[in-house]
């Protein structure tokens, strides 16, 4: 059904102006964005069987956040997302991510380790490689910059730590939080990832710059090494 012929009350633009965002699921949100579904498919239907399928298959992506993790050319293959719907849904993600670095530049990142997690989960869960980035941070622990330092394959990945202190005096950091993720989904971190970050902080330490946290990221989840005490 066109979303012109539901109930007024029923029409997630109208739903929510009146209840708020919170009020609508995760179909109608993105009903929002695309606006209009194809030729014998509704544009609610057409958001529902985009959610509902397996994450990044062929016509899906599984959930809002596989969706939103997805990359323009991930989406040039769901039929009747053009261009101008690519678009958008792109955006909404880079949004996401300038807003988040935003309250991290302006807030110390000890203050609010959640914020930390979320901004790593927006640029690290949806990676098909193994990727390394560092959180360069200043004396009060803001967010300087984030770089992605070093990618591998699905199982492995070639960090290096002269590299790592190179890229942390560029930047006059004080302290770093160091990421990857585990595309395999586990954020369980292994004997390599323990070894590594221990490397890191003697390396740094000789600079005198401090490693906060290491935070594995996986879909949906993330693992902080400082809080598991392995740090």
């Amino acid at each position: 059904m066109p979303l012109k012929d539901l109930p007024l009350d029923a029409q997630p633009r109208e739903k929510l102006l009146a209840r708020g965002p919170g009020a609508l699921s995760d179909a109608e949100l993105l009903a929002l964005l695309l606006r209009t579904g194809i030729a014998g498919k509704g544009v609610l239907q057409m958001a529902d069987e985009l959610l509902q399928l397996p994450h990044k298959t062929a016509n899906g992506f599984g959930g809002i956040a596989g969706l939103l993790h997805a990359s323009a050319d991930d989406l040039k293959r769901v039929k009747g997302l053009g261009p101008a719907k690519r678009a958008e849904i792109v955006a909404v993600l880079e949004l996401a991510r300038r807003a988040m670095a935003q309250r991290l530049q302006e807030r110390t990142v000890l203050d609010s380790p959640g914020a930390v997690k979320h901004y790593l989960q927006l640029h690290l869960a949806a990676k098909p490689h193994e990727a390394f980035c560092v959180v360069f941070l200043d004396v009060q622990n803001r967010l300087l910059e984030m770089e992605e330092l070093f990618r591998g394959t699905l199982s492995q990945t070639s960090v290096y730590p002269r590299e790592v202190v190179k890229r942390a005096l560029h930047h006059g950091a004080a302290a770093v939080v160091l990421a990857h993720n585990h595309p395999s989904g586990s954020v369980e971190p292994s004997r390599a990832d323990e070894a590594l970050t221990h490397t890191l902080k003697a390396a740094l330490a000789l600079v005198d710059i401090r490693v906060l946290d290491h935070i594995i990221v996986g879909q949906g989840q993330t693992l902080s090494m400082a809080e598991r005490g392995l740090m």
